[in-house]
C-alpha cells in the first residue's frame, strides 16, 4: 500500500467541504450517521423553486446589463447631437 495514499474514508472531498459549511448538522446525521431525508417531495419541491428563483436573479442581471449599455448608448448620442448643434451642422 502507497504510504502517501489515504483510504477513501480520510478524504474530504469539496462537496462535503460544502455541505458541511451549509450546514454541520446535515452534513453529521448523512456523513457520520448514514441517515437519509425522508421528505423527498418537499426537497425536490424546494429544489425547483431554487432553480426558478436562480433563473430569475439571472435575467434580472442580464436585463441590469442591457439598461446600462441602453444608458451609455443614449448619452453618446446626447453628445454627439450636442456636439453637432454646437458646431452648427443641425441647422
Amino acid at each position: 500500500m502507497n504510504p502517501v495514499a489515504a483510504p477513501d474514508d480520510d478524504i474530504i472531498r469539496a462537496s462535503e467541504i460544502g455541505q458541511y459549511t451549509y450546514c454541520a448538522r446535515a452534513w453529521w446525521l448523512r456523513s457520520v450517521q448514514g441517515a437519509t431525508p425522508s421528505n423527498t417531495a418537499a426537497l425536490a419541491r424546494g429544489r425547483q423553486a431554487h432553480d426558478r428563483h436562480g433563473r430569475t436573479v439571472a435575467g434580472a442581471g442580464r436585463q441590469r446589463r442591457l439598461s446600462l449599455v441602453l444608458v451609455v448608448l443614449a448619452l453618446l448620442l446626447a453628445l454627439a447631437a450636442i456636439l453637432l448643434l454646437l458646431s452648427g451642422g443641425l441647422l
